[in-house]
């Protein structure tokens, strides 16, 4: 007993990290604007991820995969509908344009500067894996297992999807030279999830891919994958553990062709990578693990087209 509880305390100690991490965001944020709203903000948000985490660290493998899904409920929730619905803030990446044009410090902007800007530089795509509101439902779909790899170039669309909205934003702020207000920002929130939601559940059935919105679709991955490809935070392996069954490639839901870092004795450096520890919750010899270090990579091994788990494919670059 006395041995189950220390090993339930140190888990419980890893997980105050995020708490902490976040609370001291939010006192910064406190003493630079007075306002005690962003110590609630992201005390509440640290809260989220580090219940998650914690979740996560000692449930049983097979229900690991819930602590995730709670952070997402959690932080989803509340960034759309508290902070969207209720508080009348544009959320979407077309808020954040308007926002930025007009020099308003507001809830958008910080959002998008720390979690998607700055945020990769330390996170990576950790915002996609475990707070995104769209991916927040899509992961409540039957299809987390990739059966194929991704549709090679249709990504492209995602950097389409990130230059039309600064069009958008562009054209209706100094061609039509008429700013929002509150009231229509609400409407663009509402209309745009709506489209964001329909589209990426429709993809998602049509592909049988939770994921294929973000891999085709979503703008923000152009944002973040600038910062990402320096992360400190990535998934490493142990080599003398990994047998390279496979699993986690047959399982990662960005078709990561990870044993291709591993092998390479790299950390998983794909600016792909959205840390949900699928592939470190599958693992059967429990060689994977989150890492903090300084290393970068410039090629991303990604799975296209053939089925996932095949060793044949090669790298690209991207």
């Amino acid at each position: 007993m006395k041995a189950q509880n220390s090993t339930l305390w140190h888990e419980v100690r890893g997980s105050l990290f995020w708490p902490a991490l976040f609370a001291g965001i939010g006192v910064w944020q406190l003493l630079a604007t007075g306002n005690w709203f962003y110590l609630v903000n992201f005390g509440y948000i640290g809260l989220a991820i580090g219940i998650g985490d914690l979740l996560t660290r000692i449930l049983p493998p097979k229900k690991k995969a819930r602590g995730r899904k709670v952070t997402q409920l959690m932080v989803g929730l509340y960034m759309l509908g508290f902070l969207g619905f209720l508080g009348r803030e544009n959320m979407q990446i077309e808020g954040f344009f308007f926002y930025l044009l007009a020099g308003v410090f507001a809830g958008a902007t910080l959002h998008y500067f720390i979690a998607k800007i700055v945020g990769p530089l330390i996170f990576g795509r950790a915002w996609c894996g475990w707070a995104c509101w769209t991916a927040m439902v899509l992961d409540f779909l039957p299809w987390t297992k990739p059966r194929a790899g991704r549709i090679r170039y249709l990504g492209v669309i995602r950097y389409a999807h990130l230059a039309l909205s600064l069009l958008l934003v562009l054209f209706v702020s100094f061609i039509l030279k008429n700013p929002l207000e509150r009231r229509d920002e609400f409407v663009w929130l509402i209309v745009g999830n709506l489209v964001y939601y329909s589209s990426s559940i429709l993809l998602a059935g049509v592909l049988k891919d939770n994921r294929a919105f973000c891999k085709y679709g979503c703008p923000i991955p152009p944002l973040q994958k600038l910062g990402a490809r320096f992360s400190l935070m990535r998934i490493q392996a142990d080599r003398g553990l990994c047998n390279e069954c496979a699993a986690c490639e047959k399982m990662c839901p960005m078709n990561i062709r990870l044993l291709e870092y591993i092998r390479r004795g790299k950390r998983i450096l794909s600016t792909e990578c959205i840390l949900c520890q699928t592939c470190v919750r599958i693992c059967p010899s429990q060689a994977l693990k989150t890492t903090f270090k300084i290393d970068a990579g410039f090629r991303e091994y990604i799975h296209f087209g053939e089925p996932v788990g095949e060793r044949e494919a090669g790298c690209v670059r991207r």
